[in-house]
């Protein structure tokens, strides 16, 4: 069985690979939030820029685009959870 690469890393690497690894529900859910926040903040620039439909229609993508990353790291956290159990 192959070793993970952050387990063949020196000491001081494997620490510092550790700061990007979501680890639990509440740190995806932060960066869910800040994910949520770019976006409105993105969508409220697309209704400026194109007033009417199009511009309703750009927000209405970038939320979007917000909601399928955010299922897809909540996935991705239970999907790692699942394999830890197994392991």
């Amino acid at each position: 069985m192959v070793k993970p690469v952050i387990n063949r890393m020196p000491n001081l690497m494997r620490k510092l690979a550790r700061l990007f690894i979501i680890k639990n529900r509440f740190e995806a859910s932060a960066i869910i939030y800040a994910l949520a926040l770019g976006g409105a903040e993105r969508g409220k620039h697309y209704l400026d820029l194109y007033p009417g439909f199009g511009g309703k229609m750009l927000f209405l993508a970038a939320m979007v685009a917000v909601f399928m990353a955010g299922a897809k790291i909540m996935d991705a956290l239970t999907y790692e959870r699942k394999n830890l159990k197994m392991d």
